[in-house]
């Protein structure tokens, strides 16, 4: 069994780890003055931290650099191409607006696809692309297009605020997008312009339907829950799941820096069961992949479903198996955590795929058990979420 644990972990990795240990090039700083350790440094904290001993023990083929000390796979991975939005959304952006990165310090197009490629060639099997809007950055589709290409690759999603989606939708499709989050937090137009401090509720609701026109099932839809300003259409969004192909995602106000967070704002999941069992007592549950972020339920003979993203009150970090990518090209290992190491510093510095891969090893090497809570998190320094890329 051992040496059948040992194989598989040489398959994938396991080699690399141990060829990179002896002689690996000298660490280097990222811009941020955070330093990075070298790659030796990575390969001795991967085999001494218990990981090594996890693969070991457990005859599974997945990368030993992507298996943190928990035992999660993480074969998921959310890269945002841009900081810039079209819209101003209150839970995401600060009202002041936030100061974005020189486009020099942006990933670009090849360097996104170089890292794709490297995540892929280690496990990871879906890639959805974040913001910002990804769908205002020029070259989306043809950044879809070449991760199509990948060998591996299983899912190419994205999450949208369904602006300009309509628009772009028949040629990301034919360039081999396969699914669609849209964001939209309310059903009435004067209150999407208070929410997101813009017009453009009809364009979404057009991206919307364009989305099931074209096939995607389901169309999921990401509805941010906050009282005081959208807990009163709860009823509302699961009505809209009568004839359409939806999933409807009711999210937990979560804090990030600059959105104002309250716990009185946030309304929980069992809350928002609650009203909604009142009104559909007939409400099914359903079965959901161990992985998921997801509780997810159904009216019987509606078309589509709702969810529910519990990330405050019933957190989900025990099967995380999610790494983000910021457009600036950070790795973040957790959401909520404040922890980043620049790929593409080492990437513009010439860093060997082999050290690329060791440096990504040891950060998701340090990933925590789980998130410190949101009243804790509300008071941790971190990115707002529009320089996270959700």
């Amino acid at each position: 069994m051992a040496a059948a644990a040992a194989a598989a972990w040489g398959r994938r990795g396991g080699s690399a780890l141990l060829r990179g240990a002896v002689g690996a090039a000298p660490g280097r700083a990222c811009s941020s003055g955070a330093p990075v350790r070298a790659p030796s440094a990575a390969a001795q904290e991967l085999q001494s931290s218990g990981r090594g001993r996890f693969l070991l023990e457990h005859a599974a083929p997945f990368s030993a650099f992507l298996t943190d000390s928990f035992g999660r796979q993480h074969n998921y991975l959310r890269i945002s191409l841009t900081e810039k939005c079209n819209l101003r959304c209150q839970y995401c952006m600060p009202e002041e607006g936030v100061q974005l990165t020189p486009k020099s310090e942006l990933l670009t197009a090849q360097e996104i696809i170089s890292l794709a490629r490297l995540f892929v060639k280690e496990g990871v099997e879906k890639i959805r692309l974040t913001g910002g809007e990804p769908l205002i950055r020029p070259d989306v589709v043809d950044i879809v297009g070449q991760l199509y290409k990948i060998e591996g690759l299983k899912t190419i999603a994205v999450t949208t605020n369904g602006i300009n989606l309509a628009r772009l939708l028949p040629r990301l499709k034919e360039a081999g997008l396969n699914a669609i989050n849209i964001s939209l937090d309310t059903l009435v137009p004067a209150k999407f312009e208070f929410i997101v401090r813009r017009k453009g509720f009809h364009k979404v609701m057009e991206g919307i339907h364009k989305a099931t026109e074209l096939g995607y099932r389901p169309v999921k839809v990401n509805c941010v829950v906050m009282r005081g300003f959208n807990e009163d259409e709860l009823l509302g969004f699961v009505d809209f799941t009568k004839d359409l192909p939806l999933d409807v995602r009711f999210i937990e106000y979560m804090p990030f820096d600059g959105n104002k967070w309250n716990f009185k704002k946030m309304v929980s999941y069992k809350e928002m069961l609650d009203t909604i069992k009142q009104r559909w007592p007939e409400l099914e549950k359903l079965p959901c992949e161990a992985s998921s972020t997801a509780k997810s339920y159904k009216v019987p003979h509606f078309q589509g479903q709702i969810s529910f993203i519990t990330s405050m009150s019933e957190h989900f970090c025990g099967s995380c198996n999610r790494l983000r990518i910021t457009a600036d090209g950070n790795l973040k290992v957790c959401l909520f955590g404040n922890s980043e190491v620049s790929l593409r510093d080492h990437l513009r510095s010439g860093a060997s795929e082999e050290e690329l891969v060791q440096i990504i090893g040891a950060a998701v090497g340090r990933k925590k058990k789980q998130h410190a809570g949101m009243f804790n998190i509300s008071q941790m320094k971190n990115r707002p979420m529009i320089l996270i890329g959700g």
